[in-house]
């Protein structure tokens, strides 16, 4: 990908989530976060190079790599994939920006453990299965707002910053729609404890999602097309 083409699909984009977000308001910021999995490092800094600063990777060994080969860069990166626990500890060393794929109490508490071990904390979002589809990772809806504060009492090295969700994998607007509406009402439910991100919105649904109340989006395909 060269500059031209970096700087017209980074232009599309914000211009595309300036318009969503001023359907809302003017106040309603947006955060762009870049799904990199697919991509290379050169294209990450040709990016770089055109304005985009975070970028997410969804294997651990994946990040560290690129975070190695571009480490000049003052980059921020995050973690978006499933974490396994034995790729805990390789995770926590790395120290991303952000991790958006806490999916369950048990691993949540599992972190904790291993970041009290480091004497290191770690910023985390709740993923949650919005649309109840067992292809998708994530805390039941109905159970959210208690994991959620559950982590914030046991888990002291986690920071908790917010919710993650995927949308319906529909081609139904209408349920893609609910499942955001379901992840902002927990959202606005959790914002009193300190939430700050309700990530939802990819590549093909982020206008939509922020639409629904998304402040933090992550796009790939659209973003890193030649």
């Amino acid at each position: 990908m060269n500059k031209q083409t970096a700087t017209k699909n980074l232009d599309d984009i914000i211009s595309r989530v300036e318009g969503a977000r001023l359907r809302i308001s003017e106040h309603h910021i947006v955060k762009i976060i870049g799904i990199s999995k697919y991509s290379t490092a050169e294209d990450i800094e040709t990016l770089y190079n055109s304005g985009q600063r975070a970028f997410g990777e969804n294997k651990v060994q994946d990040l560290k790599e690129k975070m190695a080969t571009l480490e000049e860069l003052p980059l921020e990166w995050h973690f978006v994939g499933t974490l396994q626990k034995n790729k805990i500890n390789n995770l926590i060393d790395l120290n991303p920006s952000l991790v958006h794929s806490i999916d369950s109490l048990e691993l949540a508490q599992e972190l904790d453990k291993k970041l009290q071990a480091k004497d290191k904390k770690l910023s985390a979002l709740l993923q949650i299965n919005s649309a109840y589809e067992d292809s998708k990772s994530g805390v039941k809806p109905e159970e959210a707002v208690f994991i959620y504060k559950e982590i914030l009492d046991t888990c002291p090295n986690i920071k908790l910053k917010g919710v993650m969700s995927i949308g319906a994998h529909s081609e139904d607007e209408k349920l893609i729609k609910e499942s955001f509406k379901t992840t902002k009402k927990i959202y606005d439910e959790v914002t009193p404890f300190g939430a700050k991100y309700c990530s939802m919105g990819m590549s093909s649904d982020f206008e939509l999602a922020i639409a629904c109340g998304s402040n933090m989006i992550r796009v790939g395909s659209t973003l890193f097309k030649d």
